[in-house]
């Protein structure tokens, strides 16, 4: 997997941890353009001078936030995936990891996929480069497939990766189909699509 280096060096704080959280908390509540420095420094009782001591802008924040999230996700699809030898285990495993990670409430997470680098001009090349980590990843797995020649496997990853950050919207924890189970279903969906067009 690809590494990604630090988005930046923050000075050193037992506090990070907890400004992190709460800029994580409020991005993926009210939205980056929604939030400013003060709201993060108000929700952590920080004096906002304090804040920019650590991040001397909101978008080296959201950086911050983000290569979080990245790190989140990288950690939670490596040791799914780690566990599987078969290619298909392999992407099930990895889209599971995917969905418990999203759909556990993590604000991490969901900054990554409700703060889009395009909305923030200023940072768009570092979002994508942070974002591009975690997909180097997914398209390793892709690669593996067993797939009829001539299948577009960009295509097939951007669709599942679409489908995997959409089911945070539409999701019930109170229903009957838990991560596990979404994952199954939405590869064994690849898996049928695939097997019919081999067989056409």
């Amino acid at each position: 997997m690809s590494s990604t280096k630090p988005a930046r060096s923050p000075r050193s704080d037992n506090r990070l941890p907890e400004l992190l959280d709460a800029a994580a908390r409020l991005f993926a509540r009210h939205g980056y353009a929604a939030t400013s420095m003060r709201d993060i420094a108000v929700e952590i009782k920080m004096l906002p001078g304090s804040l920019y001591y650590h991040f001397p802008s909101k978008e080296d924040l959201l950086l911050a936030v983000y290569q979080a999230g990245v790190i989140e996700l990288e950690k939670a699809a490596t040791e799914a995936v780690a566990k599987e030898t078969d290619p298909w285990d392999r992407l099930e495993a990895m889209c599971k990891a995917h969905l418990e990670t999203v759909l556990r409430d993590s604000d991490y997470a969901q900054v990554l996929i409700r703060v889009l680098p395009d909305d923030i001009p200023q940072a768009a090349d570092r979002l994508r480069e942070l974002r591009d980590s975690y997909e180097q990843f997914f398209r390793q797995v892709v690669a593996q497939l067993p797939l009829p020649a001539g299948t577009d496997r960009r295509a097939l990853r951007l669709m599942l990766m679409g489908a995997l950050n959409w089911a945070a919207l539409w999701f019930d924890p109170d229903g009957r189909d838990s991560p596990r189970v979404l994952a199954r279903k939405f590869v064994g969906l690849v898996r049928e699509a695939q097997g019919s067009r081999a067989a056409a």
